[in-house]
């Protein structure tokens, strides 16, 4: 069954859960917001047709799925649903109030030191789940991160690795966001959990206010990621070194997430079980079934709005746990907030909007030029500084073709009648292999 992204086509159900409304549409296909049977908010995200199609990406959907069920839901949206082998495959996830951190900066300003490093602990704490159950997001970006009443979640990690490996993102392409994207990945190389350590460390200064690698076209933005030093002008002294650690260009450089808590948080409280376990009596074994310990008597019944007959709770030996209260203001106390949370107009309950999924792109990297292709139209760049880019508006047909074992020739003709004509140099045959398979797919999604 194919979904589409309009009202006319809005399904009634996928799988089990009600649909209300389309939240976003990209380049993994539509999300709607849902509901299961018991009322419940779910986010379902439906795979395009060319996705479906892909038995490859039907292969990696469900893998990555099972993975990304176990991550749990302390650091994410949780997995709640999925069916990979469905007409369209779906992924359901928990709905989490909440603005995006980029709503947030966008209503509040830049953060502060404290908050900074509150934040990248909480995120270096998403990411290490996530890298545990094998799984690396690939996407990590302000408009990705739900800042939660409990702390920040992480969305949109579950399909990050399996749309990457279809034919639509194929080796010598980006997937993910051009100013979070590591070198290694803008560069189409291969791709593990450093690349998500370089995001959160751009992630960091967007949250101070500024842009790592500056504004501007995507080309441009990827281009300074690979070859110039990160603008950290923005970021507090007191954690700039970390956050230049997590942009350092060689994967290697950067730091794990575990280490990085230890660098965001210093002398942090010391673990301290919830449960005591009670002392093992001497001669019994450590595995005995406590039979010392009987069933205690249920209390009696009492009548409702009666006073309890039990003592006040003593206060805690730890003292008031440091994340009470949240130090993320409720998504209603932001002016103008498009993702408050409450009751509209005519008492109807208004869910927040999901922020669209990223766009998949072409990324073409010769030894002296580039080439890209998304959603916004064409950008060439070579590195004697010339630069062009032109909108879909603009452009009345793509043409490329082989010269030789290595060139690519891309010949683009604009509405208004002026041609211009480039040639990406392969770095090997292989690449240029990758590209001649994709570039039909990917002009055939966007012309």
């Amino acid at each position: 069954m194919a979904y589409g992204t309009d009202g006319a086509e809005l399904p009634e159900k996928i799988g089990g859960y009600a649909v209300e409304r389309e939240l976003g549409a990209g380049g993994m296909g539509v999300v709607y917001l849902a509901r299961s049977r018991g009322g419940r908010a779910v986010a379902v995200k439906v795979a395009r047709s060319e996705l479906a199609t892909d038995a490859h990406f039907r292969e990696r959907f469900r893998a990555e799925v099972e993975a990304a069920r176990s991550v749990g839901g302390f650091h994410t949206a949780p997995v709640v649903d999925a069916d990979p082998d469905a007409a369209a495959p779906w992924l359901a996830t928990a709905y989490i109030p909440g603005p995006t951190l980029s709503a947030l900066v966008e209503a509040e300003g830049p953060m502060g030191e404290a908050r900074l490093r509150q934040l990248g602990a909480a995120l270096a704490e998403a990411l290490a789940a996530i890298h545990r159950c094998g799984l690396v997001h690939r996407d990590l970006k302000p408009g990705n991160i739900i800042m939660a009443a409990d702390g920040p979640r992480v969305l949109d990690f579950g399909i990050a690795r399996a749309l990457e490996s279809t034919r639509l993102t194929a080796t010598g392409m980006a997937f993910g966001t051009p100013g979070f994207l590591a070198p290694e990945q803008a560069q189409g190389l291969e791709v593990g959990a450093p690349a998500d350590v370089f995001a959160l460390g751009a992630v960091l200064v967007a949250a101070a206010g500024g842009s790592a690698f500056g504004a501007g076209t995507p080309m441009g933005m990827m281009y300074r990621s690979v070859h110039e030093a990160p603008d950290l002008g923005a970021v507090p002294a007191g954690v700039r070194d970390v956050v230049a650690a997590c942009l350092a260009k060689e994967p290697g450089e950067r730091p794990a997430p575990e280490a990085l808590l230890d660098l965001f948080a210093p002398g942090g409280p010391a673990y301290v079980p919830t449960m005591p376990v009670p002392a093992r009596q001497p001669g019994r074994p450590a595995d005995a079934t406590p039979a010392q310990h009987p069933l205690q008597p249920a209390p009696p019944a009492y009548p409702p709005n009666s006073p309890s007959p039990y003592p006040p709770v003593a206060a805690s030996p730890y003292g008031p746990s440091p994340y009470t209260p949240s130090p993320y203001p409720p998504a209603a106390a932001i002016p103008n907030n498009p993702y408050a949370q409450g009751p509209a107009a005519g008492g109807a309950w208004r869910q927040a909007p999901a922020e669209p999924v990223t766009d998949i792109g072409f990324v073409g990297v010769g030894t002296d030029s580039s080439l890209v292709i998304d959603a916004l139209g064409i950008e060439f760049q070579a590195d004697n500084g010339l630069e062009l880019q032109f909108g879909w508006a603009e452009i009345g047909r793509i043409e490329y073709a082989v010269r030789g074992p290595k060139l690519l020739v891309v010949t683009v003709r604009l509405r208004a009648g002026a041609v211009h004509t480039w040639t990406l140099a392969a770095r090997n045959r292989s690449r240029l292999r990758h590209w001649t398979q994709d570039l039909p797919l990917i002009l055939e999604y966007y012309a």
